[in-house]
């Protein structure tokens, strides 16, 4: 299975989903990180500590994807119409992460625009950074990515310093020392369970 990671705007957790789907799927399978964003945030990661999976960068992929059950993809930000396409065709499923504020969720509409001329629906978007504590602004956004009738994930990620502590340590949020680390990797949990089930339910022919 190959899952593809993509936004319009920096700043909105990709590597970091990158990081922690990986982490979630290779806990069921082999799974290999693929870092095609210029700025190889999950290389850097990878290289300040220890990952349970091997992260490259896309020039090595001929000879280091065989043998994996799952590959993770951490994109460059902005991709167009062009990289937009190829990244569908190359993956099962793309994962748009998005913050809960106005300007990322402009670029979560440039992108689903973009989306919607290529007719495809194998894509779904996870909120993260949200406040901690269920609120107001969570409510409203779902509200308003469920009028656009827009795949949502069920699951979202909540905004944690947890997160920081692991990028620094270059590991998985859960190996960190933090007492908001296991509910920050339960998000991400949930989050990988939801996936696998909504590929589940698509191959089977009952939609996502």
């Amino acid at each position: 299975m190959i899952v593809t990671v993509a936004s319009f705007k920096g700043g909105v957790g990709k590597t970091t989903t990158a990081i922690h789907l990986a982490a979630f799927l290779q806990g069921r399978g082999e799974t290999l990180l693929i870092d095609a964003d210029p700025n190889r945030s999950a290389l850097g990661w990878a290289s300040r500590g220890e990952l349970p999976f091997p992260v490259i960068d896309e020039w090595h992929t001929d000879r280091l994807t065989d043998g994996y059950r799952h590959i993770v993809i951490d994109t460059q930000a902005h991709p167009d119409r062009q990289d937009l396409e190829l990244l569908m065709r190359s993956c099962h499923l793309l994962v748009l992460p998005t913050t809960p504020d106005v300007m990322a969720l402009d670029a979560l509409g440039l992108t689903v625009n973009y989306l919607k001329t290529l007719r495809t629906q194998h894509y779904c978007i996870l909120l993260t950074a949200l406040p901690p504590k269920p609120g107001r602004t969570e409510a409203a956004v779902r509200s308003l990515l469920a009028e656009a009738k827009l795949p949502v994930l069920q699951r979202g990620i909540r905004r944690y310093s947890a997160f920081q502590k692991a990028a620094a340590a270059g590991v998985p949020v859960y190996a960190v020392k933090d007492p908001k680390a296991e509910a920050a990797w339960q998000d991400y949990e949930a989050a990988g369970a939801e996936i696998l089930a909504n590929l589940g339910a698509e191959e089977r022919g009952e939609g996502v």
